[in-house]
C-alpha cells in the first residue's frame, strides 16, 4: 500500500497526506463498515467512515449483494499461493503434502475470518483431498503442529523468524515482500495444477463520504502506474475470469 498511496498522491497531489488505510482481513475491514467506521485496537477506539473497500473479487461482489457496496465490483489484479518458510527451509518442505507431517510446525491463515483460507483449503485438496485438508486444518490444530493465525496472515514471517513454525501458506507476494525486505524468509514453489487463483477486486461504499476520491482511487488501482507497483510483488494484471478469491 505504501508505495501505490505515494504514486497515487504524486498523480493528485491534493490528496498527500490525507489517505487512510488499512490493511486487515475482509472480515475485520467488513465489520468496521456495519459498525459505520467504528475502530477499535486494544483499549483505543476511533472514526474512520470508508470511501473504499478492497477484498476478493467474489467478498467484493458478496458486500455489493447486501448494499454495503455501491457496484460494481472492480477487479485489478490476482495473485496466486506459495508455501512460505524460513531461509535455508530447516523444515525441509518440498510440497503441500510435507504441511500434514506430524514433526513440522505450520502457521495458517484462519479461515473464520481470513479470505486466503479458502484458496489454501481448496489448494490442499487439489494435492491431498480432503484427507490432507483435515489434517492440516483440524488434526494439527486440535494437537497444536498447526497454529492458526489471530489477526492476519501476516502474522506468519512473524512467526516464522521467531521458530515457533517452520512452514505457512500465504500469497506469493506476502513472501516477494518479505524477501525484498531482506528478511530471512523464502518460499517453495507451489505447481499450478495444485494452486488457486484468487482475483483482487474493490468498490465504493454505500454513502462514501467522498465519492470523487473513491472513484479516482479505483480507476488508479487499475492504471499502468500502479500495475507496475503490483507487479513488483509478483501479482498479475486482471485480464479474465479465472477462480475468484
Amino acid at each position: 500500500m505504501a508505495p501505490l498511496v505515494a504514486a497515487f498522491e504524486q498523480q493528485h497531489p491534493a490528496f498527500k497526506g490525507r489517505i487512510y488505510w488499512e490493511t486487515l482481513p475482509p472480515g475485520v475491514l467488513e465489520k468496521q463498515i456495519e459498525a459505520g467506521g467504528t475502530v477499535t485496537s486494544g483499549n483505543m477506539t476511533w472514526m474512520a467512515k470508508p470511501d473504499a473497500y478492497l477484498a476478493g473479487l467474489k467478498k467484493v461482489q458478496s458486500l455489493v449483494d447486501r448494499g454495503l457496496l455501491t457496484g460494481p465490483a472492480i477487479p485489478y489484479v490476482t495473485n496466486s499461493l506459495a508455501i512460505m518458510v524460513p531461509s535455508g527451509n530447516p523444515g525441509g518442505v518440498k510440497t503441500l503434502s510435507d504441511l500434514a507431517r506430524p514433526d513440522l510446525l505450520v502457521v495458517m491463515p484462519n479461515p473464520e475470518f481470513e479470505g486466503i483460507g479458502r484458496q489454501i483449503e481448496a489448494s490442499l485438496k487439489k494435492t491431498g483431498g480432503d484427507a490432507l485438508a483435515t489434517t492440516v486444518y483440524k488434526t494439527k490444530v486440535a494437537d497444536g503442529g498447526t497454529v492458526l493465525t489471530q489477526i492476519h496472515h501476516r502474522q506468519t514471517p512473524l512467526l516464522l523468524m521467531q521458530g515457533r513454525a517452520q512452514a505457512g501458506v500465504t500469497w506469493q507476494s506476502e513472501a516477494a515482500f518479505q524477501e525484498q525486505a531482506g528478511n530471512p524468509i523464502t518460499h517453495v514453489d507451489i505447481p499450478p495444477a495444485q494452486n488457486t487463483t484468487a482475483i483482487y477486486a474493490g468498490a465504493e461504499v454505500r454513502n462514501a463520504p467522498h465519492p470523487e476520491a473513491t472513484q479516482l482511487w479505483l480507476s488508479f488501482i487499475r492504471s499502468p502506474a500502479a500495475i507496475s507497483i503490483f507487479e513488483r510483488y509478483g501479482f498479475k494484471p486482471f485480464t479474465g475470469i479465472t477462480s475468484a478469491g
